[in-house]
């Protein structure tokens, strides 16, 4: 029996209301108990004295490259990337090279991520090949292990489809995670439409692309009641609709990312690709309601939206892909900007960013309680550090938040009962 014990840690489990000092025991992959001064020999004793120990987060919205762009990363450097963030479990979204949009490849990245440092759910494609004209076999594709549905990367392209596809997962008891765009509206742009993209003279995208595609999403949603998740939030227009849904009890959920709390469009002043991502970055009012929107709970999770790209790929500013990396900056990005700005608790963030995201997949994640596996991040929620993103893991270097300044260090992780990663102290 294989054990290993943390020590004098402040314990914050979100899913079952506690902060506390204390001991965390784990055998054989699974938390064996939570209590005050554990005595026992361990394998590994790890001192977290003046540390924080929590549920291992789950980033429920990350692009692992995996099958057809492993020159970008891969399912074990992203795993890499996501052991040195704290989280533990990724949901590997379905624009890859075949889309996981048939058996095969779902079960490719299944048997694949089992030499991963971390936990890998598989999203299955609503339609086939992304193209937006005929749905794939859900039934099939959760059997072989999707855990939830997309076609993130592009909008599924008919309001009709889309209603299909959501009584589909309504009778599976999935979801659909929702890239809400209508390419009508933003095709060809590269920024947030506003004074910005007309100083530097490029084509925008509006933020009426955005909201269009929300409120349909949300309109089916109603009709078919079934549950959606709304992705990559970032206007203030769509939020108001998502708050409105919520209140009339529509089924939606909703996720934002940590560029668009944290940065809003002056950044792509610099006319460096790193900052361009779709959505892209939105004016501050934008910003500050999303924010807003984190405080009074209608966004539910924050999620990365990891999407690598290699440093070629972004050199050119007009020319480059979109997408921006995050999952080794997002507990820091968190703790900088909401935490220590005031607007939400520790707890509440690791919340959103761990517990609330199972509960959305419906995976056995999120929580310390015994008998749960042992998914466990230990960070220190004081220590400020630069990022180097010369130094970080996999493959991909396209970090917006590159020479900045954070607060929060991940020290250890713990996935499945195994210490895939520390801290170089």
């Amino acid at each position: 029996m294989s054990k290993m014990l943390i020590k004098n840690a402040r314990i914050i489990d979100t899913s079952g209301e506690m902060d506390r000092n204390g001991d965390i025991l784990i055998e054989d992959g699974v938390i064996a108990a939570v209590t005050d001064n554990i005595t026992t020999e361990a394998d590994i004793i790890i001192d977290a004295s003046g540390l924080i120990a929590a549920p291992g987060l789950v980033d429920m919205h990350v692009h692992l490259r995996d099958p057809g762009y492993t020159y970008k990363d891969d399912i074990i450097s992203v795993g890499d990337c996501a052991a040195a963030g704290g989280v533990t479990t990724v949901a590997a979204m379905p624009n890859t090279k075949p889309a996981s949009d048939n058996e095969d490849t779902i079960k490719y990245i299944v048997e694949k991520s089992k030499d991963s440092k971390v936990n890998v759910v598989p999203v299955g494609a609503v339609t086939k090949g992304l193209n937006g004209t005929e749905l794939t076999a859900f039934s099939s594709l959760k059997n072989a292990g999707a855990i939830a549905f997309s076609d993130d990367g592009e909008p599924v392209s008919t309001a009709k489809l889309m209603a299909e596809a959501m009584k589909n997962t309504s009778w599976l008891d999935s979801i659909i995670l929702a890239h809400c765009e209508d390419k009508s509206l933003s095709d060809g742009g590269i920024m947030n439409e506003g004074t910005i993209s007309e100083m530097l003279g490029v084509k925008g995208i509006p933020f009426s692309s955005e909201n269009v595609g929300v409120a349909r999403e949300i309109a089916l949603a109603k009709s078919t009641d079934s549950r959606v998740h709304i992705c990559h939030v970032s206007t203030a227009s769509a939020i108001e609709f998502i708050r409105f849904a919520k209140r009339n009890g529509i089924k939606v959920t909703a996720e934002t990312c940590p560029h668009y709390f944290a940065l809003n469009e002056e950044c792509l002043l610099l006319q460096d690709a790193d900052y361009r991502m779709n959505p892209p970055l939105r004016a501050e009012q934008d910003k500050r309601a999303v924010i807003r929107a984190v405080i009074d709970g209608t966004i539910d999770v924050i999620a990365t939206d990891h999407a690598p790209h290699t440093p070629d790929e972004k050199r050119s500013f007009l020319d480059a892909p979109n997408g921006v990396i995050g999952l080794e900056t997002s507990l820091a990005v968190g703790i900088t900007y909401l935490v220590n700005s005031g607007y939400i608790s520790l707890f509440k963030l690791i919340y959103m960013m761990s517990t609330v995201p199972a509960q959305i997949l419906g995976i056995n994640a999120g929580s310390l309680k015994v008998g749960k596996p042992a998914d466990i991040v230990v960070f220190d929620a004081r220590e400020h550090w630069f990022v180097n993103q010369n130094k970080l893991h996999g493959k991909s270097r396209n970090t917006p938040f590159k020479g900045m300044e954070l607060c929060g260090k991940v020290k250890y992780t713990v996935c499945r009962g195994e210490l895939v990663y520390k801290d170089k102290l």
